[in-house]
């Protein structure tokens, strides 16, 4: 699968630049030309496991604001063979342009555990047409994790995440072993006097 490199895209922006007083009676203006480069799109290189088999795939994901919900491409679910659940009513897709999606409807749906660098959380991906993307993480992941995202590098942290996500966990056993240290290290000083 061809991704572009991080999202980067070469822009270029040019505006006037007010004149200096001297250069103000004389009516010259100076136009400055800056070029910076912006992220239009972030991927990620995450892990999905899936429940029926405990098999770990490296997937690459975007990171879709546009989007409301949590999406794994048709094909891919089932080329590797995740286990479709089949909801109870199908749910009508509209692609970002107001057209029905190819797959007409959400039929189906995939549980899975998802891992990236320390962040691990179990969802539910609706299955639909998504191209040559594989899985689109929108704004209700967004919301509920707001990662800090750095739209020049297109690095992505998962440092605010609620207190029920993986990573919170992680990060509270990490605190449990260091009071636990201390109590241990205060106890030392006792025997010691």
């Amino acid at each position: 699968m061809a991704y572009p490199e991080q999202g980067k895209v070469q822009q270029s922006s040019t505006w006037t630049e007010a004149p200096k007083s001297a250069a103000r009676e004389r009516g010259k203006q100076r136009e400055v030309k800056r070029t910076f480069k912006m992220l239009r799109e972030v991927w990620l290189n995450i892990g999905v496991e899936k429940m029926n088999t405990h098999e770990d795939i490296i997937v690459k994901v975007l990171l879709d604001s546009s989007t409301i919900g949590i999406f794994m491409d048709q094909k891919m679910a089932v080329r590797h063979r995740f286990r479709l659940q089949k909801l109870e009513r199908p749910i009508v897709v509209r692609n970002i342009d107001r057209t029905n999606n190819s797959t007409e409807a959400i039929t189906y749906q995939v549980e899975v555990n998802v891992y990236y660098k320390s962040y691990v959380k179990r969802m539910r991906m609706d299955v639909c047409n998504l191209g040559k993307t594989d899985i689109i993480l929108g704004m209700l992941w967004l919301q509920v994790h707001n990662p800090e995202i750095n739209w020049e590098t297109g690095e992505v942290k998962m440092t605010r995440c609620p207190p029920l996500c993986g990573r919170s966990t992680k990060l509270k056993e990490k605190k449990k072993e260091k009071k636990e240290k201390r109590i241990a290290t205060l106890e030392e000083e006792k025997i010691i006097r």
